[in-house]
Order: C-alpha cells, then structure tokens, then sequence
C-alpha cells in the first residue's frame, strides 16, 4: 500500500510539473515566470527520476533479459516477421557507452533494435522510455524495466536533460549506453517527425558519440493503438513482414548540436545503402 501511495504520488508531481510548466511564450513573459518556469523544470525532472527502478539493472536482473530476449522474444519476432540488419561493422569499433538514436514507428522498434545489437552492447544499454505512458502504473513500470532495461523520461518538459541533476546523466556517468527516440513519440503515417536536440545535448555534455539507426516495417508490423503484432494476408497462407534496422555511421561528439540533430534528421530521412542479411539475430545473441 505505502508503493503504491509513493507511485500515485510521484506520478500526480509529474503532472503537476507538466501542467506548471507550459506557461505562455512571448514579449510580456516576466522575470518571475522565467524563475517560476525554471523552478517546475527542477520538479518535472526529480519527479521522472523518482520513477526509475534502479533494480532493473542489477545483474540478476540482465541474466533474465537475455534469456527472455533469447527464449521469448527472438521467436515471437520470427513469428511476424523477417529481419535483416544493415552496418553493424559499424558497432564493432566502439568502445565505452554511445548515444543510439532511432526512429520510432512502433513500439515494436525497441526489441527489434535490442536484437539486433551485439551482445555486449546490449547488455549495457538502457531505452529512455516516456515516462507519462510507461510509468503511470507500477506493474507496468516494472514489467517494460525488467524485459526491456527502460528508464523514464519526460518528452513533453524537456526532462532528463540538465547534467547537474538528471538519472540519464549518472547512467551515462556509470557507463551505459542510451537508446532514445529523439521524435519523442511514434511517427504516423509515412512521414519522420522532428528530430529534438536532447540526444544531442547528452553528447556534447559527457563527450560521447551518436550512433543514428534506421528502422523500416515496424508500423506496417505493428502500427499505432495496436497492441500486438500481426502477419501480412495471403491468399493461403499469411506472411511475415520485412523489417530492417541499418546502423549508420557513427557521429563523433560536437559542441554544434544543430549540426548534430541535422546528421541525425538527414540519416533518418535517407538511409544508407549498404546490403543485409536475412534474420542474423540469434547468430549474434552468442556474441
């Protein structure tokens, strides 16, 4: 009952700070609602880091990951669909934790990009989840930590992003990596959404670099409010759907996050060329 008042207290304080911190943009904004601002900022972002549970990166807690990643996950994504994976020689130079930037269709993007990913990697890698979607219920916020090494992030007050106090920094600090969805939710239709600055931010603030991904067939797999995935018809038989996830090449730490976000948005939007190979993913999993 006592986590259960926390958890319902800490989400109500995140509202709050959402809500206190949309105040009007323009010439008659004053000083005081700048410190006002400013100080909800500072509420917004202790509340997304109250949420997290620390014990989902716990050793114990990743020997459970791979074998659900290993046991449950690779063949239920074989179920729905063919997977190919593109420039992962990219990932085999580097060292230390890095930036992973995806597009994001789908909420099936984040097992398939774990999958794809070479073991070490992965293992060290946390998924900035949104933190008004995820984290709202306790089981739920448990569940998505334990199978998918998540973290809470707020999306909509810039959270998470101030290196003097934010979980996403200490993380990085301690030397796991971050994948994060810079459109900040899922792209509808055919069309990328803008690409925010925070993963940039984080970058250029603790010297690391971006490594930007492609993902292709996840919405058509599992499009938005639908809850599982699903084949394609046949006139016998259903199918599996393609899915692709290209590693581009990584993007070394600049003071100029403009320039940074604008690789990014250019990755997504055009892709490279190179040629994958059809479902490798338990292949690496022994990586």
């Amino acid at each position: 009952m006592i986590r259960i008042r926390r958890q319902q207290t800490v989400t109500t304080r995140l509202r709050d700070a959402v809500l206190g911190a949309r105040i009007p943009s323009g010439s008659r904004r004053s000083r005081r609602s700048r410190r006002k601002r400013r100080r909800r900022e500072r509420e917004l972002r202790a509340a997304v880091a109250q949420l997290d549970i620390p014990w989902a990166r716990s050793a114990p807690a990743r020997v459970l990951r791979e074998n659900f990643m290993r046991l449950v996950m690779n063949p239920v994504l074989d179920h729905y669909a063919a997977r190919g994976a593109a420039g992962t020689e990219q990932l085999s130079a580097l060292k230390g934790p890095v930036i992973l930037v995806a597009n994001h269709a789908s909420h099936m993007d984040t097992p398939v990009i774990l999958s794809a990913l070479p073991r070490r990697l992965r293992r060290h890698t946390a998924v900035a989840a949104a933190a008004d979607y995820f984290y709202r219920n306790k089981a739920v916020a448990s569940l998505v930590s334990l199978l998918f090494n998540t973290v809470p992030i707020e999306r909509k007050g810039g959270g998470g992003l101030s290196k003097s106090s934010s979980h996403l920094d200490h993380l990085l600090d301690e030397g796991w990596s971050l994948l994060l969805y810079p459109e900040g939710t899922r792209s509808r239709g055919n069309g990328l959404g803008r690409v925010r600055r925070g993963a940039a931010v984080l970058a250029a603030n603790h010297n690391l670099t971006i490594v930007p991904i492609r993902v292709t067939g996840t919405a058509e797999a599992m499009p938005p409010g639908q809850i599982w995935p699903k084949r394609l018809r046949g006139r016998l038989l259903s199918k599996r759907h393609r899915i692709e996830v290209t590693f581009g090449e990584p993007i070394p730490p600049l003071t100029d996050t403009a320039a940074m976000i604008e690789r990014v948005q250019s990755y997504f939007e055009n892709g490279d060329s190179g040629t994958s190979s059809l479902s490798p993913y338990r292949r690496r999993t022994k990586a």
